[in-house]
């Protein structure tokens, strides 16, 4: 169990800023983790997936997705093949990850939830 709030994700994108300065709004000290700099292990993957199913994780909107070939797409048929591809392009995991202090997994970025979580936790 983490003992603080950690968000996942890549610093140069739109909702995860947003995310950024709601927490910094709301008093919330936190650490950052971003994927390109910090790097995503197989085993912090795997922890996402089993908390929150792949389906939830995958980012099937984004433009990563998108680019992918359609064989690829098709490919990702489970957690295995989802956690793969994941792995080899981590801007394709929904953003942000927020772990709060007793270890909820929240994706994505809504401020109710977050307001919630925050009143919840804290």
């Amino acid at each position: 169990m983490c003992t603080q709030w950690v968000m996942f994700g890549i610093k140069n994108c739109d909702t995860i800023k947003k995310a950024r300065r709601f927490l910094t709004a709301a008093g919330i000290d936190y650490h950052f983790h971003d994927y390109r700099a910090d790097g995503l292990s197989e085993a912090l993957l795997q922890e996402f997936i089993e908390a929150l199913g792949y389906q939830a994780l995958l980012n099937t909107r984004g433009t990563t997705w998108r680019k992918l070939p359609e064989a690829e797409r098709e490919a990702v048929t489970d957690a295995s093949s989802a956690r793969t591809l994941m792995l080899a392009h981590p801007a394709m995991i929904k953003r942000p990850l927020l772990r709060t202090p007793d270890g909820t997994l929240l994706a994505g970025f809504s401020e109710a939830t977050y307001q919630n979580a925050i009143q919840e936790k804290s």
